[in-house]
């Protein structure tokens, strides 16, 4: 089982709150993911706090409703994994240069919905927001990445949305001339680098005198 540690290790490299929220499962590019950060209800909210999507006293609020009904704490995180799986299928469709199913797309919608109906509008320095200081239901860490998720639909270049080239991450490319390969250059990009490098010896090393 995952701990705690393990979450607050996690890279934030996806670009938006979404896509962080998907790679919370982790593999290689191509395939299932075979490590998977979101064990239990507490690791989710861990994760939530890591992520800048709740804050400690509200995770404290929410840890201590788990534990006083773990059954709710099971189907809240059964309902995040769910939430998982088909942001993951929406994003991973449009990095591949494809377009969503329509169920992926009704389920967001309906989501939304749901999340705006325990949000409420807050002034910030210049403008308002929403926010979910005042929803203690077991669904609060999934509400801002429900909302990140749409705002980067509606808002985002949908052409940036790619997929790392050595590994399952997605992320938002953010680079000026759209370059980005790697969910980080310090895991995936050096990684890559290494093997031609290692490669590229070999090569070297057999070819005739």
């Amino acid at each position: 089982m995952e701990t705690v540690g393990d979450v607050t290790r996690m890279r934030l490299v996806g670009g938006n709150l979404a896509l962080d929220f998907v790679n919370s499962r982790s593999g290689p590019p191509v395939g299932p993911p075979d490590d998977d950060l979101l064990t239990d209800y507490a690791s989710l909210a861990a994760w939530a706090v890591h992520a800048g999507a709740l804050d400690e006293p509200d995770a404290a609020t929410l840890l201590r409703t788990a534990g006083d009904d773990p059954d709710a704490a099971r189907d809240a995180l059964a309902r995040a994994h769910d939430t998982r799986d088909y942001l993951d299928h929406l994003f991973r469709a449009l990095a591949d240069g494809g377009s969503p199913d329509g169920e992926a797309l009704i389920r967001l919608r309906d989501d939304a919905a749901d999340a705006l109906g325990h949000a409420r509008l807050v002034r910030t320095t210049d403008t308002f927001g929403w926010t979910w200081r005042d929803d203690h239901t077991l669904a609060r860490p999934l509400r801002p990445v429900i909302h990140a998720a749409v705002a980067l639909l509606r808002t985002g270049t949908l052409d940036r949305i790619k997929g790392c080239g050595g590994c399952r991450f997605l992320f938002h490319d953010e680079s000026k001339n759209r370059s980005r390969r790697w969910c980080s250059m310090d895991d995936c990009g050096t990684a890559e680098k290494m093997r031609r490098y290692v490669t590229a010896r070999r090569t070297r090393a057999t070819r005739p005198a």
